[in-house]
Order: C-alpha cells, then structure tokens, then sequence
C-alpha cells in the first residue's frame, strides 16, 4: 500500500469520492451502496493525511498541460489540509445521519457534492476551482429537488444563481491571468484588477454577502431533511476558503463580514420556520468568517479557520436535530411544535448542546473560535466592527441559543407524541456532539484544534482566562434576560404562520410584477404589430393583383410581343455566357 501512495499523490482526493458518487448510481438498495457513501470520504482523508505527510509544507500534483495553460489540480499545504479533513469528516457523518434513506440520488448527489467541495478546496489553480465550483452547485440542487414539488422552483433559482457565480469566477480568473502573464495558479488575488472585483463578487454569491445572500433562505429550508445537513456543509465554506485564499487582509470585507453578522439577527427573531431560523443564522456566522479574513492577521485567520472547522459541526448538529423533529412530526415551524422534550429527550439534549456551541458558551465549540476574531479586531483597531460582532453574539444566544430549541422542545406542549429519532440520526449527533465538547475541552481538546491552525502566532492564544469567561458569561445572561423579560411582558414577536420574505421579494413580487407587465406589453405590441402587418399586406397584395393580375394595368398596358423579346434576350446573354466561359 506504501507503494501505491506516491502514485495516488498526484490524482485529487475529492475525485475518488466524485467516482464513488457515480458508482452510487449502478448500485442497488442495500447495505452496499450505504457503506460506500461513508466509505469514499474516509478514504479521500486518509489519502490527504498519507499525501501531506510526504510534504508537509505544501505538495503540488496532478499537474496538467491544455497549450499554454498549465493546470494543479492538487495542492495540499497548510490552509487547504484542514478543509479537507473538515469535509471528509462532514461528509462521513452526513452519510451516517442519511442511512435510513433509501434513495439513490441522494447518495449518489451528496457523494459528487462531498467529493466535488474537496477536490475544490484542494485544487492548485483557478481552473480546476471553477470546474469543482459549478460541480457542487449542479450536483446539490437534487438534494433541494428531492424535498418535495414545492422545492422545484427554489432549487431552479438556487442553481440560475450559482450557475451565475461561477461563471463570473471564470470571467475573473481569465482576466486576472491575463493581467498576469497567463498564469492561473489560485494564490493571493487582491482587488488591484477588474477579474478580482469580479471572482471577490462571485465568492461573495456563494458566501452570502449581503444583498447575495436570499438563496440560502430560500433553497435551505425546502430542501430535503438529510439534504439541508449536506448542503449546510460545504457550499458556503467552499467560499470562505476561496475567500481566505484570495482576498485575506481586503479591508472591504471587515464591513461586509461586520453587517452580515448583524442584520440576519432581526429576521431570525420573527421567523416562524425553524430551518430557516437556523438558515439565518448560517449567514450571521458566515459573517464572523468573512470580517476575519478582511482583518487579515494571523490571530484573526486562525480564529477564522477553527471557526469554520467547528461551525461545519455544530450547525450540522443545529440541522439534525431539527430534521429529525421534522423527520417523525412532519414539521419545522415553531408555532406546531412545543413539548418534544417529553418524546424526543436525546435528541432534544443534542440540540440544547448544538445551542451552547453556537452561542459559545463557555466549554463548547465556539468559546475557543469566535473570541479569536473578535480580540483581533481590537488589537487591530477595528472597534466599530467588534461591536457589531459584539450585538450579532448577543443575537446567536437569541435565536440559535434560546430559541431554536426552546420553541421546539420546551414553550407550549403541542400535544405530539412521537418516537425518538432513528438510531443512525442519533449516531450522527452523538458524534458531532462530541466534538462541540472535545474540540473546546480545556485540556487536550482546543489544542489539538489549534494544532491545525495554517498560521503561526507571536505566542500562545489562550481562551479559558477568567476575563474572558466572566465577560462572555455576561454577554450570555443579558441576552437570556432579554429573552426572558420579552416573553414575560409577552412583547416577543409571536410565531406567525407565515414565510418572511427578505430580499426575495425583489424577484418574487416585484421581479414577477415586472415580468406580468413585460408580458402583457409584448401581447399589446404583438396584437398591435399583427394588425399593421395585415393592413400593410393587404394593401400591397391589393396594389399587386391591380398591376399583374390579367385584368390588371400591367396586361391592358404591356403589348404581347414584348414577353417573346424579353426571352429571347435572356436566351443570348445566357448563350454568351457559354461561348466566353469555354
């Protein structure tokens, strides 16, 4: 086997797993097909730790030539190999959590969408990235699809928009290579050039940026309950790598991580639809990633990649544990559920723990991440952005921390009766639940998360001080209290039987009132020009058969004899035409 590992280090892990996914589609119903799912992305880490461990620095391979572009498909160093890990370790626990599913295009779709995001994050050049870029957007959009007839029209407006950011990220990376000599190798791009703005555009798509950002709100929820863990995964932090890649220090993105921290918070609070709750939340936490990266320094990008690599975990967990409620209930809104806690206690700890370690309490995921970004903010000066991560910290321990599982679990008892989740559900939180604990445990646990950072630091950052504890501790008990005095005074936003539109209302009401109006405008136009052409034809055809027609000017006019004349002359040209070609 030691043998073989040379010649593998030049083929990209992740397409190991897109040829699994396509062996999916050949194989039947069974056990089979189900260990083959968490089988590939075992495989693809265990191939990443042999490959790193023949260079650790950083290993290039799988080096292609098409004319004058030369392509890596495979680059496994500092930054990349913890994405990879990352995704290998989702996609076995997303392929744990789906083995009551007995279908084949979604094992067969999560599997090229696993192997697809892995080949991305571990691609050399733009090319490769573009290829991966579009392979996961194409191969995710069944896993909306398989939610359900209601989901059709949401998956076709999550694939025109991602279909649209990779084509700008081609667009960008051409022209970015033009304007550096042809090469297209995915390093630090900056915004110097026109094709940066414009691949910084089309990350900002995929990542959510503000204005960008409805998709997730719209495809998340409507998609399947396996398929909203899966594509909660990858798609997004496929962005914040390619972010972190290309435009770390960009100082445009402190702002823009800054307001995607904070305006999600206000839309979560009235959301009655849980996993759109928790889609919402997706995008505050993005948001904390994204400042990070425009912040640039080594603190604030570490801080960045151990979020990203605990926020995979506790926002699946988030997920699971409201798919599986809505696996045995039918439903994900807040107004129906109440109670569970009763029927449903493990997974309803699964959730409460999925809670603690997105509001970062402390000895869960988050504690040892989140501060990361928000104490390099301060040492960088960055204090208006610190305070609006400060308030959206406030909001996650509202919305993701309260009432996520309050609502579910606990408020009014909605009377449901129901069994616990499937024992395969419950493995796969059991598993990401140990992580949110291990990975924030004081000793041995956040530093071997820390042990994965890319970048090295001046000295130790150390997470459990007792100020940073009394004062994260503090910003937890005001928002419980908040929470708490609004539902007493009963001054909480009610949980309404209604889908808030965001954004979307652009291309759901006015987008369709526009295309209402264009229409009804071409239906004037066209009623308007089949008139005038009837007139005009009509006219012409009158005016025609008056001059050609045998009772016409032209046969009272015209003496017979000029038609034999006219022949005749036509007959001597084509006669001389002959003689002078031979």
């Amino acid at each position: 086997m030691i043998e073989q590992v040379p010649l593998l280090a030049e083929i990209n892990p992740g397409l190991w797993v897109i040829l699994a996914g396509l062996i999916c589609t050949l194989l039947p119903i069974g056990h089979a097909r189900k260990a083959f799912v968490i089988a590939a992305p075992i495989f693809a880490g265990f191939l990443i730790f042999q490959i790193n461990g023949l260079n650790p620095g950083a290993h290039f391979g799988g080096r292609l030539n098409f004319g004058p572009v030369e392509l890596t498909t495979l680059r496994i160093d500092k930054l990349s190999v913890v994405w990879g890990y990352l995704f290998c370790l989702a996609g076995i626990i997303n392929g744990i959590y789906a083995l009551h599913e007995k279908c084949r295009m979604t094992d067969s779709s999560a599997l090229i969408y696993t192997g697809a995001a892995i080949a991305g994050v571990l691609s050399g050049d733009m090319i490769t990235l573009f290829i991966m870029w579009e392979l996961t957007a194409i191969s995710s959009v069944f896993l909306i699809w398989k939610g359900g007839d209601h989901a059709y029209a949401a998956g076709v407006r999550y694939l025109a928009i991602h279909v649209l950011s990779g084509v700008m990220l081609l667009a960008g990376a051409i022209m970015f290579a033009q304007a550096n000599g042809g090469d297209f190798m995915f390093n630090e791009i900056g915004l110097d050039s026109p094709g940066g703005w414009l691949m910084l555009l089309a990350m900002g798509i995929k990542v959510g940026f503000p204005g960008l950002h409805m998709w997730m709100q719209d495809a998340y929820p409507k998609a399947s309950i396996t398929g909203t863990v899966i594509l909660a995964s990858f798609t997004t932090k496929f962005a914040v790598y390619a972010l972190a890649r290309g435009f770390a220090g960009e100082e445009i993105l402190i702002w823009v991580g800054a307001i995607m921290t904070c305006f999600p918070v206000f839309f979560a609070v009235v959301e009655n639809d849980l996993r759109r709750v928790l889609a919402y939340s997706l995008n505050n936490q993005l948001g904390f990633m994204v400042c990070g990266i425009g912040i640039g320094s080594a603190l604030a990008l570490n801080g960045v990649v151990g979020q990203v690599f605990v926020h995979v975990i506790f926002k699946g967990l988030l997920f699971m544990s409201i798919g599986a409620v809505m696996y045995r209930t039918g439903t994900a809104k807040a107004s129906e559920l109440g109670g569970l806690f009763r029927s449903m206690p493990y997974t309803a700890v699964f959730c409460l723990i999925g809670a603690a370690s997105i509001a970062a309490v402390p000895l869960f995921a988050a504690f040892v991440t989140k501060a990361m970004i928000l104490a390099a903010a301060v040492y960088d000066h960055h204090y208006i952005p610190f305070l609006m991560m400060l308030f959206a910290s406030a909001g996650v321990m509202e919305h993701s921390g309260i009432k996520v599982p309050h609502f579910t679990f606990f408020a009014h008892d909605s009377g449901r009766r129901v069994k616990e989740a499937p024992w395969n559900m419950l493995t796969a939180m059991g598993i990401a639940t140990f992580f949110c604990i291990y990975l924030a445990w004081p000793v041995g646990g956040y530093q071997n998360l820390y042990a994965l950072m890319p970048y090295e630091l001046d000295k130790a950052y150390v997470p459990y001080t007792i100020d940073h504890v009394v004062f994260q501790m503090q910003l937890l008990f005001a928002a419980i209290f908040a929470f708490t005095l609004l539902k007493r005074f009963k001054l909480y936003p009610a949980e309404r039987r209604a889908e808030i539109l965001d954004l979307d209302w652009t291309y759901r009401k006015m987008g369709l009132g526009i295309a209402s109006w264009a229409s009804a405008m071409w239906d004037r136009l066209s009623v308007q020009t089949g008139r005038l052409k009837t007139r005009v034809l009509g006219a012409a055809g009158r005016r025609l058969y008056q001059t050609f027609s045998p009772a016409g000017a032209a046969s009272e006019a015209t003496p017979s004899g000029l038609a034999a004349i006219m022949t005749a002359g036509l007959l001597f040209v084509v006669l001389m035409f002959e003689y002078f070609a031979k």
